[in-house]
């Protein structure tokens, strides 16, 4: 028996590839599924099932792309209904995998049709579990992303939820493996360990969720206490998952196709496409194209899209790093950004070199940015998440978070010069960009964000009193 996680830190996804006796189980496969297929014929081992925890909502799973290129079939657990041939699997039901077993335990909850995987050795014995978005390291599923679907509140599935994890999952042994479908960094959860493998023994320990002497109601009240709202693109990927997608081989083709300025420029203007700058921020920083966004590929890239873009069908327009074309397609793919309609060729230096309009964005020190806070006590924007502001943040400055930012325009000053940061220095870019294609161009990035900042003498203090949004 052979058990991999293929884990994605950009979406923060766990894929697995189960192989015994030369046949081979997916679970979860990201949208390109080349490396699963790579990976069987590297151990001349075949695919012969694909496995679906339950319709994901932060990512579109390859699925059915890798069905149709292995003939795998793909197996929904129960009061699944997706739009394509399928297996709906019954509550224990028993799947074999050459000489081990894969039984489907209907674990609802997150979803109505959330389904765990039980992997039992050749000798029966239970040996790991594929929880999906049923159970994370340290937290469990948000019960609130299926209410409308399912016509429930999210009360109601927290307390299904409560019953699958005591019925299905805490009676097992504790040296059963557990591997979730994410970690920490998911919107799909809200208290994620950043271990991605663990004992369900040590998470009973752990969990505040799998609490021994836990009631009903508490773990309704503990589960649902503090949900953010979901980004907006999570019903789309579920929809996409549901009803199917175009294969991500043809999103690859129509997306790298290269353009030269003016034909870029055109075509930006005729289709109304975001232009999408994913190089460093300190490149973008330096120059950019007037009105384009800012998402870099070395961070977050795939939830940032999701989560400020938001509609899957938004023409996107590429300004990349050579070479980084067809990785940023298809990370845009990973989460339903289907309509890539090329890149800017030669970069940003080539629209540089062709005379058209530039911007550039003003980014100063910590030390700059302190003498300027000392002094003159400016407005001040962090785009941190809440829990990060308040653990610590400048004395009066207001927390509008990058993922709410567009719910936050009307707070920013329209003449004075007000400075925006974050943690690191990539989020505050990204939140510059944004307020920039709003016509909002009186603001200073602080380089290097508040890691940088609490270095200085700049005032600090803990809590959200002194926010004013």
């Amino acid at each position: 028996m052979y058990v991999e996680q293929l884990y994605t830190g950009c979406l923060a996804q766990g894929a697995y590839y189960i192989e015994s006796n030369g046949e081979v189980a997916i679970i979860d496969p990201l949208r390109e599924v080349e490396p699963y297929i790579k990976k069987a014929a590297e151990r001349n081992a075949k695919i012969k099932y694909i496995f679906e925890t339950h319709f994901h909502a932060d990512f579109v799973s390859g699925h059915l792309t890798l069905s149709k290129a292995t003939g795998a079939p793909i197996i929904f657990g129960p009061n699944a209904n997706p739009e394509f041939d399928a297996v709906i699997a019954q509550d224990d039901q028993v799947f074999p995998l050459g000489d081990v077993t894969l039984t489907a335990l209907h674990t609802p909850g997150h979803t109505m049709e959330s389904t765990t995987y039980l992997l039992k050795d050749s000798e029966g014995k239970e040996h790991a579990i594929f929880t999906g978005d049923t159970l994370f390291l340290g937290d469990v599923g948000r019960p609130d992303l299926a209410q409308k679907a399912a016509d429930m509140t999210q009360e109601q599935l927290a307390g299904i939820l409560f019953d699958s994890l005591r019925d299905k999952i805490m009676p097992l042994p504790d040296t059963v493996v557990v591997y979730p479908a994410h970690g920490a960094g998911s919107a799909c959860g809200k208290n994620m360990m950043k271990e991605t493998i663990d004992t369900l023994g040590n998470q009973k320990k752990m969990n505040y969720a799998l609490r021994e002497n836990m009631t009903r109601e508490e773990f309704i009240s503990e589960v649902t206490d503090g949900l953010l709202p979901p980004p907006s693109y999570f019903p789309l990927n579920v929809k996409m998952n549901k009803e199917g997608y175009d294969d991500i081989q043809e999103i690859i083709e129509r997306g790298t196709i290269a353009l030269n300025p003016d034909k870029f420029e055109l075509i930006a203007n005729e289709s109304g496409a975001v232009i999408l700058d994913v190089r460093h921020q300190s490149e973008f920083v330096k120059g950019h194209i007037p009105r384009s966004i800012f998402i870099g590929l070395d961070g977050g890239f795939a939830p940032w899209v999701g989560a400020l873009i938001a509609d899957v069908e938004q023409p996107i327009l590429l300004v990349c790093p050579e070479g980084r074309e067809e990785e940023a397609v298809t990370r845009l793919s990973r989460v339903g950004f289907d309509k890539t309609l090329g890149y800017l060729e030669g970069g940003f230096d080539s629209w540089k070199a062709s005379g058209k309009e530039v911007d550039n964005l003003r980014s100063i020190p910590a030390e700059e940015f302190e003498s300027i806070v000392l002094k003159d006590h400016p407005p001040v924007f962090d785009v941190r998440k809440e829990s990060e502001y308040e653990s610590k943040h400048i004395a009066k400055a207001a927390l509008t978070p990058l993922d709410f930012l567009n719910d936050h325009l009307a707070e920013f000053p329209s003449e004075e010069t007000f400075y925006v940061h974050c943690a690191g220095g990539y989020r505050s870019v990204i939140a510059a960009s944004i307020l920039k294609s709003r016509g909002i161009h009186n603001l200073v990035d602080v380089a290097g964000g508040f890691g940088k900042i609490k270095l200085t003498q700049i005032p600090l203090e803990e809590g959200i009193e002194s926010a004013t949004s």
